[in-house]
């Protein structure tokens, strides 16, 4: 049987998207419920195991058997992508694991989540659960082209490291796909813009990428196909899902002053008002108002509320303001002012947040955004079209496209001292090779322990 062509996967903390490139154009993938994402959760119960839609509906019932989030992304995906490629004793993981309702547990300083499956304690590996929802979009791509996929381009955040990386690709095999390429986020939604730019003016471009868990911001030289990363900064550990832990945060509190009774402790109490609020956020995108209605949230009392735009924009003040240091880094690493850029692209759904939007656009002078490309299919959208090149690279929509990549971080040994002396910078452009000699510690050594 002929296999499909290769596709291209969005893997995202919250929501995940698949795209194939054929006769020409990208065709992003509905699931079987017919919706162009699909929510990165995986859900155990005891009977069956449930991905995307069907996880998310239930995890107000089983909070501590649904898992959320592109693991490998955050190093710990309930966000397995929260989990994915970190330590379970990072500073930022055990900040996370106190808003997640499912249990982490230490494996030899790896995160593991442990769940309950079939009436049975099962522990997985974050990539496990990354590669459940890869799985999920392979399927959905196979019934979509009615061919077996075997080939994937899959996405991560440009501020990813190789741990994370590397973990990513694993899911990808788990998955049964063989993964011809992890590339960028931000590089891949440059594509989704630039793919039918081909006049020989060069455009500088700023792709500034706020998804559910992760940020990127980078910068873009763009000309006849070429597409130059010049410099690419972020947060690993930034996005919706951290905007909508302040709300719940603050309507906890509210419901204690209200009720004097403490929510903190009740996981399906929380995960319902988690919900509500992520609902809130949307709405308050287009209105300056939004209703919060919980029945019996928690000891039968019923949570009524609302929200302003305002106060939602007070209480994330200082995390949507932390999005402009990486954006003035990144411009500075890559030597362009912020008056030589020529678009100011948005992709990822909490771009959407007007308060989002006033910022980035007042740090541009006043400068329209561009909103030509779909913030929540964009990323899978280049993935796709990558995923072509590398296949089938004589389409003639693809077959001029080059893409210029940089290593986001700065890459080195350990030298003695513990002092880490750098041989590729951050923001360099890949491939690179780098040489360096260096003598040993002592005199007559044998062996040497070479830690990058």
């Amino acid at each position: 049987m002929a296999t499909a062509p290769a596709i291209g996967i969005d893997l995202g903390t919250t929501y995940s998207c698949v795209g194939v490139f054929r006769q020409g154009k990208v065709e992003i993938i509905a699931n079987e419920q017919g919706n162009r994402t699909t929510p990165s959760y995986v859900a155990f119960t005891d009977h069956e195991r449930l991905i995307g839609e069907a996880a998310k509906n239930q995890a107000a019932l089983n909070p501590a058997n649904t898992v959320f989030g592109g693991l490998v992304e955050r190093n710990y995906n309930q966000d397995a992508k929260r989990l994915i490629g970190r330590n379970f004793n990072d500073p930022a993981l055990q900040n996370d694991m106190k808003h997640w309702p499912f249990k982490v547990i230490n494996d030899d300083n790896k995160p593991r989540v442990q769940v309950t499956y079939r009436g049975d304690t099962k522990v997985f590996h974050p990539e496990e659960i990354s590669s459940m929802i890869l799985y999920k979009m392979k399927e959905s791509a196979e019934a979509y082209l009615g061919a077996p996929v075997r080939k994937a381009v899959i996405t991560v955040p440009a501020y990813f490291n190789d741990s994370q990386r590397q973990a990513t690709k694993d899911a990808g095999a788990i998955a049964g796909l063989d993964v011809l390429r992890i590339v960028n986020e931000p590089t891949a939604a440059a594509i989704a813009y630039g793919l039918d730019k081909t006049d020989d003016k060069e455009r500088n471009v700023i792709i500034f990428d706020l998804g559910g868990g992760t940020f990127d911001v980078s910068v873009l030289a763009i000309e006849k196909g070429t597409f130059q990363v010049k410099a690419t900064a972020g947060d690993t550990h930034l996005g919706g899902e951290d905007f909508d832990s302040r709300m719940v945060s603050f309507l906890s509190q509210e419901f204690m002053r209200k009720h004097k009774k403490k929510i903190d402790n009740d996981k399906k109490a929380l995960r319902r008002l988690r919900t509500a609020c992520e609902k809130a956020k949307r709405t308050l995108s287009s209105c300056t108002q939004a209703s919060i209605e919980i029945d019996s949230l928690f000891e039968g009392i019923d949570f009524y509320t609302s929200i302003s735009r305002a106060r939602f924009e007070e209480l994330n003040s200082d995390l949507f303001r932390s999005t402009m240091d990486p954006l003035e880094r990144c411009l500075t690493d890559a030597k362009v002012a912020k008056t030589d850029i020529h678009d100011v692209v948005m992709v990822g759904g909490s771009t959407r947040i007007p308060k989002i939007q006033k910022l980035l656009q007042d740090f541009f002078n006043g400068k329209e955004l561009n909103k030509s490309i779909n913030p929540d299919e964009a990323v899978a959208y280049g993935a796709a079209v990558q995923a072509a090149i590398l296949t089938d690279g004589k389409a003639v929509e693809v077959q001029d496209l080059l893409l210029l990549d940089v290593t986001p971080l700065s890459l080195g040994i350990e030298t003695a001292g513990g002092v880490m002396t750098v041989l590729i910078m951050r923001n360099t452009t890949i491939p690179i090779k780098k040489t360096r000699i260096f003598t040993t510690y002592t005199d007559d050594q044998q062996s040497v322990l070479i830690q990058v």
